[in-house]
């Protein structure tokens, strides 16, 4: 056929709109409209570039069923992570502890006292909430929440440094996740960067003598999702805040993805916990609450009474304050840390980082035996040694060991297997190495087990 003979033979945008309606009785008909429009339309285009050479009505109206369907699901879904990448940030980085979600629903579902004051009946404010419980865990005067770290640093730049100089090793002018860099935020917060050292050496004497009558603060940025190897040196905490004493200068140290627990004791590289940093005596610091412990995404900054209060009066505060669902979820959150056994066995973050070897072995074993029983014998099922990831930019030397379950078949490559089972519902997300797909069982629930073993049932049925 001919193109104008195929433009001329797509439906009427009424008429595929009324065999959707017939189908689809329930969905709003502005909804159809715009169905019916965008499927004619994409006829529209490939006939126009040459890729139909015939057409009929039901193909349109296939079309225009797929993308209703499409747009009838929810965009933001649950995956199943076999990755290994226990903090994924493109997988929505800590999943919540039972506790958190269940505080989450129940200041969801009903009013709260966010903002009210229940002894004085009068207005509250919504900080004391989780300032109270961050103090008592962390030994910080004062602490304050934000929506995230980005937000924390720049806030807390903004209110110490506006418009003057801010001292920071060149080594530690790390890039975090989607280009965000430390120049940047402090660009935005407004204090004037002063870089002082080498990339992979920085000497006390650099910093000091760099600073002059405009200097507001000394920066350390820990660099969690980097290491310099080698020849290198870096100024320690502690020397900082005896050096910024001498000038009365505060010290201000980024964290990134702060942590309450020593994770060395299992075996993972040292990081320094929020608690050691405060006792070295910097005055602000500043993490995130949805990576290494285990929250809903926040920023949280904590030091010195007076710092944080200043910083909590910026009218920009009120910019990147967090809302009533992350305050329950990051007090409940916060609550398990009080016994620091509960919080490694209940916050899936810290029990996954921290989960032996043999008990992921177990979970590979579990899911093998339970396939071997449902797919075709063709389909080969191997457990692997591996190894996992912390992931969001923490711990980047880690290498933990995990058990992978490897999947080979001739039905399918392992590229069209990734492909299949990250379009399955829910989406398994898993690897390839070495042309085999492999899914990483440190990061999956014993739980998902059945859901991942039902859906590669399914996927095999149908090839």
């Amino acid at each position: 056929m001919e193109k104008q003979d195929l433009l001329a033979s797509i439906p009427p945008i009424n008429e595929i709109k009324e065999e959707l309606k017939s189908l689809y009785p329930k969905v709003l008909e502005k909804l159809l409209v715009l169905v019916a429009r965008e499927a004619a339309s994409q006829i529209r285009q490939e006939v126009l570039a040459g890729k139909r050479g015939t057409l009929n009505k039901e193909e349109v109206l296939k079309l225009a069923r797929k993308i209703l369907e499409k747009k009838l699901k929810p965009s933001l879904v649950r995956v199943i992570n076999a990755t290994g990448v226990v903090v994924h940030t493109n997988l929505g980085r800590s999943p919540l502890a039972r506790e958190a979600l269940e505080a989450i629903e129940e200041i969801s579902a009903y009013y709260s006292n966010l903002e009210y004051d229940l002894a004085t009946g009068k207005r509250g404010s919504r900080y004391v909430h989780v300032e109270e419980i961050v103090r008592e865990i962390t030994g910080a005067e004062a602490a304050l929440v934000v929506n995230n770290n980005a937000a924390a640093v720049l806030l807390t730049l903004n209110t110490l440094a506006l418009g003057k100089e801010v001292i920071v090793s060149r080594g530690e002018l790390v890039e975090i996740g989607g280009a965000f860099r430390i120049p940047d935020v402090m660009a935005r917060s407004g204090a004037i960067l002063r870089e002082v050292g080498a990339t992979n050496r920085t000497h006390l004497r650099d910093y000091e003598e760099a600073i002059n009558e405009n200097t507001a603060l000394l920066l350390k940025v820990h660099k969690s999702n980097y290491a310099l190897l080698g020849f290198t040196k870096e100024v320690s905490g502690k020397d900082l805040v005896e050096l910024g004493r001498k000038y009365n200068l505060p010290v201000v140290e980024d964290l990134g993805s702060g942590c309450f627990v020593d994770l060395s004791k299992f075996g993972l590289p040292k990081e320094p916990t929020v608690q050691e940093v405060l006792a070295a005596g910097i005055d602000v610091v500043t993490f995130s609450g949805d990576k290494l412990l285990g929250g809903p995404q926040a920023g949280i900054i904590v030091g010195r009474k007076e710092l944080i209060h200043a910083i909590r009066k910026n009218p920009l505060n009120r910019a990147v304050r967090i809302d009533k669902m992350t305050i329950a979820g990051l007090e409940a959150t916060l609550r398990l840390y009080r016994d620091e056994k509960e919080a490694l066995f209940k916050i899936p973050t810290l029990h996954f980082i921290t989960l032996p070897p043999e008990e992921i072995k177990k979970k590979a074993i579990r899911l093998k035996n339970r396939l071997r029983k449902r797919l075709p014998k063709e389909v080969k099922l191997k457990i692997v040694d591996t190894i996992s990831r912390v992931g969001g930019g923490a711990m980047p030397l880690a290498n933990p060991s995990s058990y992978a379950l490897a999947i080979e078949t001739p039905r399918l490559s392992a590229s069209r297997l990734e492909r299949s089972l990250r379009n399955a519902s829910p989406p398994i997300i898993g690897r390839i190495e070495d042309d085999l797909f492999l899914l990483d069982m440190r990061t999956v629930f014993p739980e998902e087990i059945p859901i991942i073993s039902e859906v590669l049932e399914k996927i095999f049925e149908e090839v």
